[in-house]
C-alpha cells in the first residue's frame, strides 16, 4: 500500500490493518474521510494521519479498542475524538461523530474499497460527502480554505458529471455559499 505523506512516521498499513480488523471484530460502523480517503478514491495527497466517519453509538467500543492498542484519547467533544500513540509509528487517529441526520445519511453511503493488497476492504465516504466534509472544514477555519478548496477541485475534477450535484449544492447551501456551488459545477460537470 502506497503512503500518501511526506516523510510519515506513521505506518499507515499496519494501523489501517489493525484498525479494519478491530472495525470488522466489534462492528464498529466506520467510513475513511480526509487526506486518506482522497488517496482511495483517486486523488492522492500528503497527510499524516487517519480520519474516519464513525457512528456515535460505536464510540464506546471504539475508545476500548484503541486504549487496547495504546491510543489515549487527546480531545474528545460531541463532534470529534482525537487519538494518538506514544509510537510514532502508530500515528494519530482523528473521528468525527455521526449523530446528526446529514452524517449518519453519509456513514451509510460510504463505499467499500479494496485495499491493502485486497487483503481488507476500507469503506470510504462517497466523494461528494468528502467534498460536504471539507466544504464545512474550510467553513470552521479559514485558514485550511486554500487546501480544503484544492482538495474539493480534485475531486470534481477527477468525478465531474458522475457526482451528484444536487448533494454538492446542498451542503454548500448549508454554509452560505450556493453561488459558489454553481460556479464549481459550471466548471466541472461534464455533462451539462
Amino acid at each position: 500500500m502506497e503512503c500518501f505523506c511526506l516523510q510519515c512516521a506513521m505506518d499507515f498499513e499496519l494501523v489501517l490493518k489493525t484498525l479494519l480488523a478491530e472495525f470488522s471484530r466489534l462492528k464498529i460502523r466506520a467510513a475513511a474521510i480526509g487526506g486518506f480517503a482522497l488517496g482511495v478514491l483517486g486523488v492522492p495527497r500528503q497527510t499524516v494521519d487517519l480520519d474516519f466517519l464513525i457512528h456515535r453509538d460505536d464510540l464506546e467500543k471504539l475508545d476500548e479498542a484503541l486504549v487496547r492498542l495504546g491510543y489515549s484519547r487527546e480531545f474528545y467533544s460531541e463532534n470529534v475524538s482525537q487519538y494518538r500513540h506514544p509510537d510514532a509509528m502508530w500515528g494519530s487517529v482523528d473521528f468525527i461523530h455521526a449523530f446528526r441526520e446529514i452524517s449518519l445519511a453519509m456513514l451509510e453511503r460510504a463505499i467499500g474499497h479494496p485495499t491493502l493488497g485486497g487483503s481488507q476492504s476500507l469503506r470510504t465516504a462517497r466523494p461528494e460527502d468528502v467534498i460536504g466534509l471539507k466544504v464545512q472544514a474550510m467553513c470552521n477555519d479559514p485558514a485550511r480554505k486554500a487546501q480544503e478548496q484544492s482538495d474539493i477541485e480534485r475531486l470534481m475534477a477527477r468525478y465531474g458529471c458522475d457526482l451528484d450535484w444536487q448533494r454538492i449544492q446542498e451542503y454548500y447551501d448549508v454554509f452560505g455559499l450556493a453561488d459558489e456551488a454553481k460556479k464549481l459545477k459550471a466548471r466541472f460537470d461534464r455533462a451539462q
